[in-house]
């Protein structure tokens, strides 16, 4: 009996002491790594920071803002390029206003009309419409459809030059008070210009008289003939250069205060709207030879003409002030019609 009794005691000690072991810290030995080349250890840590680099990047690179990411661009109806590529677009812009504004701006631009593919191509084309904040999007649209911009007609202006919509209600207010009051467009006129170059609403008003005044007075082509050829797409260096050099080949005339040539001269559709090939050959009758030495040399000119002009435009600018303001608008042309 005592013999059980103590079998059972060694038994109970036996089994106290395994249970009480298991739930002991083991104890590792630490591994020696010096006997390992000094490049498998930096490729080992180098492989862990790229990982975690690469996990981060790609978290943060599939979302914007807590609104946007590509899933959600994918549920507006974007294809999974078209969503790429609009996201890359957002994604170069510094600032978290980008970020911020993009979903109301993407918005604005559904409501105004456009499919996904327009509104991609827009986005793609200026970016930095997502930095505009939605009440400022529908007060310059607005404004554009006050200015005689219809359905259609705004839409494709919209996404043919998109910077229309980051220019201020303001500084469009300024160009159409211009082109209305110095200019004399009719209103309609002005509405054309915006829909065919909506571009000069971000040039500046100073050249812009000037280009007006060299064509209106130099050339004798009258507002309805410039709406026509659309004017304001070119430059004032691709207008003047083809003009000078029709007139000094003898092709082009100006128009003496009756408006008489003693020749024919070509139509400004003609001088602007066809590429160089055609103007040197069929409008000029040159070769291009020719043209290209002539371009050389009026550089030459206009950058001596720049240089005199610089020198002594203090002294005209006081005559100017002494003598009053020129009628008729042609004081901004007679100032620099030299050149």
């Amino acid at each position: 009996m005592g013999s059980r009794v103590a079998v059972r005691l060694i038994l109970r000690q036996t089994v106290k002491n395994v249970s009480s072991s298991a739930f002991l810290p083991v104890k590792v030995k630490p591994i020696n790594l010096s006997h390992l080349p000094s490049w498998c250890l930096g490729c080992r840590l180098l492989c862990s920071a790229s990982d975690q680099t690469a996990s981060v990047s790609s978290q943060s690179s599939q979302r914007l803002s807590p609104d946007l990411s590509l899933h959600s661009l994918s549920d507006m109806g974007f294809t999974e390029s078209q969503a790429g590529q609009l996201f890359d677009s957002v994604s170069r812009l510094k600032g978290a206003s980008a970020a911020k504004h993009v979903l109301s701006t993407l918005t604005v631009l559904f409501v105004l009309g456009l499919n996904p593919t327009s509104v991609q191509k827009l986005i793609d084309k200026c970016p930095e419409l997502c930095m505009v904040k939605e009440t400022q999007l529908q007060q310059r649209i607005q404004h554009l459809r006050k200015l005689g911009l219809v359905e259609g007609s705004l839409q494709r202006t919209v996404v043919h030059y998109p910077k229309i919509l980051t220019v201020p209600v303001k500084s469009v207010k300024n160009v159409v008070q211009f082109l209305r009051e110095k200019c004399q467009f009719t209103t309609q006129q002005v509405t054309e210009i915006l829909r065919d170059s909506p571009a000069v609403v971000l040039e500046d008003l100073d050249q812009l008289e000037y280009k007006f005044q060299y064509v209106y007075f130099r050339m004798g082509i009258k507002q309805a003939e410039m709406v026509k050829c659309r004017l304001f797409r070119f430059t004032m260096e691709d207008v003047r250069c083809r003009h000078v050099f029709l007139e000094r080949r003898g092709l082009y005339q100006t128009p003496d205060k009756k408006g008489q040539t003693t020749i024919i001269n070509p139509k400004l559709d003609s001088i602007l709207n066809v590429d160089q090939h055609t103007f040197i050959v069929d409008v000029a009758q040159a070769s291009a030879e020719e043209y290209n030495v002539f371009q050389k040399l009026l550089a030459r000119e206009w950058k001596e003409e720049e240089l005199e002009h610089g020198s002594i435009e203090a002294d005209r600018d006081e005559e100017e002030d002494d003598e009053g303001e020129e009628p008729d608008g042609k004081s901004g042309y007679k100032k620099k019609k030299k050149r």
